[in-house]
């Protein structure tokens, strides 16, 4: 068990990526904070599922865009498990809106959780991390982080914006013993892009795009995420995992 004793924080696990990398953890023997913003059902199935393969888990809401959250989430990890020793900044929002029928309540609700909750979550438990010798931060992000995306500008200028953030933050903390990397998915079949994906035009378009002819699953990106809070990562930071079947190569 590659992360046997280890406290982990997973943000957004009540679905897709984020609840295909608790499992994983759990599996490979970490405790888990399962957070939830809306997905209260979501998270609590998460929590079943690792208790039921006799892992610990509990799950906490906390909206990641509120910064009075984080006390929270990180304060009631400290009191269950202890110490925070991985952070996978998973919660992510993406809206469609072209260009010239932008809003700027679109930025804000964007921006607040895929670059600011995602920033300050991660400087909140850098501390905790800094305090305790070290740790491991994740980052999930997307391929476009440096492909755009067509009607989802302001989506894709934050994924850009986690990109630089990964770099920034293993930067400045490497010092303190502190891993920090990304991941960014490609075509992965979740709840937040099903009828995207599963629409025959859009997926025969996609699949002719990636060279392993398939769509993803969340389960595809949780080898990465182990490999990047487990030891056998601990000469690595400040880089970037393109989990996409090829996808960028064309």
């Amino acid at each position: 068990m590659r992360l046997k004793g280890k406290t982990a924080i997973v943000t957004g696990a009540g679905r897709g990526i984020g609840r295909a990398i608790a499992i994983g953890y759990a599996h490979e023997g970490a405790r888990v904070v399962v957070n939830y913003s809306r997905s209260r059902d979501g998270a609590e199935e998460t929590v079943r599922t690792i208790q039921a393969a006799g892992g610990e888990a509990f799950a906490l809401e906390a909206d990641v865009s509120r910064l009075q959250d984080h006390d929270h989430l990180i304060s009631r990890a400290m009191e269950e498990f202890g110490a925070i020793d991985i952070l996978v900044n998973n919660a992510g929002i993406e809206i469609n809106e072209p260009v010239l029928e932008s809003k700027p309540e679109t930025w804000e609700a964007t921006v607040d959780v895929n670059l600011k909750g995602a920033y300050f979550l991660a400087c909140g438990v850098a501390r905790v991390m800094a305090r305790l010798g070290g740790g491991k931060i994740v980052n999930i992000s997307s391929i476009h982080d440096v492909e755009p995306l067509r009607n989802r500008a302001v989506y894709s200028i934050t994924k850009g914006g986690m990109l630089m953030m990964v770099k920034s933050l293993a930067l400045e903390l490497a010092g303190h013993n502190i891993h920090v990397n990304g991941i960014s998915p490609g075509a992965i079949l979740t709840d937040m892009n099903r009828k995207h994906l599963t629409e025959p035009a859009r997926r025969d378009g996609l699949l002719a795009r990636i060279p392993m002819k398939r769509i993803g699953d969340p389960e595809d990106i949780v080898g990465a995420a182990v490999f990047l809070a487990s030891a056998e990562s601990n000469y690595v930071t400040g880089t970037t995992i393109y989990v996409d079947g090829g996808l960028l190569l064309f």
